[in-house]
């Protein structure tokens, strides 16, 4: 027996259990894990953030702490008591999800939304919430499923709505209490301040599409930081580039270039109605007809697009 072995034996022992019946119930909470629910999952957080930010007006970073396969039961009681907690139906599942804000994170956030950040942080005594306490906890939890609905947008599409609001884990009912789950926990700051998020997602909500999340992640394009990905696409338009109006190429002896003078004409064999073909980067975009407008200056009118629109889409916000 290896040491590891015989340290679970001993800590199962003085429980003052049978080692064969823990083992048993050990195994009978052995839960099938969701690989790529947990990467939607670390997407999704990716993205948490930069989206308070723009709720609270403050520095907020968001990580996970912890992603535990349980059941509903234990899941339960590791939760804050109060709590604020958001019961969530999504369409096209078969149950609902919990998302809870603890005491602590919601406290902080009403001090830093309302001015109160140069103050010391209020330390959450046990008693009912307020109704700015709730509606402010509302909000959030709009803001955050908002952006879990996106980043599960990768997978498949789906619309996450709060039920109803609730205060006690324990008075609960979101599933059997021998259901297993997924609870994340995810730790977020806010400029001094912090807090946690609690995520509780039973494994009947999503019986349907649950195949699809337990089969293994091995590394793709599956959710991304899309805060990034904005400010990328915010650079990218606003880049000056180099556009040039190639009206005729054609190939000529190099002995020929040698012997031209000045003044000399050059017969480039092309129409007065030829077309211009406009190039930036080294690509050919656009087919164009020349002319002047009545100011007299040139001026260029497209006739035909050279890229297809997927490869433009590709490139180009919509």
């Amino acid at each position: 027996m290896s040491p590891a072995t015989a340290e679970a034996t001993d800590q199962i022992a003085l429980r003052g259990a049978p080692v064969e019946e823990e083992i048993i119930q050990r195994a009978k909470r052995s839960y099938e894990r969701l690989p790529i629910l947990e990467v939607i999952l670390e997407r999704f957080v990716l993205a948490i953030g930069p989206a308070l930010k723009s709720y609270v007006g403050a520095i907020c970073e968001a990580s996970i702490d912890a992603t535990e396969y349980m059941p509903m039961s234990e899941a339960l009681e590791g939760l804050p008591n109060p709590s604020l907690i958001s019961i969530t139906e999504a369409s096209d599942w078969e149950g609902p999800f919990a998302t809870i804000i603890d005491p602590s994170l919601l406290i902080s956030t009403l001090e830093i939304t309302f001015g109160g950040r140069t103050a010391e942080r209020s330390s959450w005594k046990p008693r009912s919430f307020t109704a700015i306490e709730r509606k402010i906890g509302r909000e959030m939890m709009t803001l955050i499923l908002a952006e879990l609905s996106e980043t599960f947008a990768k997978l498949m599409p789906v619309e996450f709505m709060i039920s109803h609001v609730e205060t006690n884990p324990q008075a609960m009912v979101l599933a059997p209490p021998n259901t297993g789950c997924l609870r994340l926990r995810v730790h977020l700051t806010m400029d001094d301040r912090d807090g946690y998020l609690y995520f509780l997602f039973p494994y009947n909500a999503f019986s349907t599409i649950r195949p699809i999340l337990a089969q293994p992640f091995h590394g793709g394009a599956l959710g991304g930081d899309k805060s990034w990905q904005k400010k990328m696409t915010d650079a990218i338009v606003d880049t000056e580039v180099s556009v040039a109006a190639r009206l005729h190429e054609t190939t000529v002896p190099m002995q020929e270039v040698l012997n031209w003078r000045k003044g000399q004409v050059l017969d480039l064999g092309i129409d007065a109605d030829q077309l211009v073909t406009l190039c930036c980067g080294g690509h050919e975009l656009y087919r164009a007809q020349s002319g002047k407008r009545r100011n007299g200056r040139l001026a260029l009118k497209i006739q035909k697009q050279l890229k297809d629109e997927e490869e433009m889409s590709n490139v180009l916000p919509d």
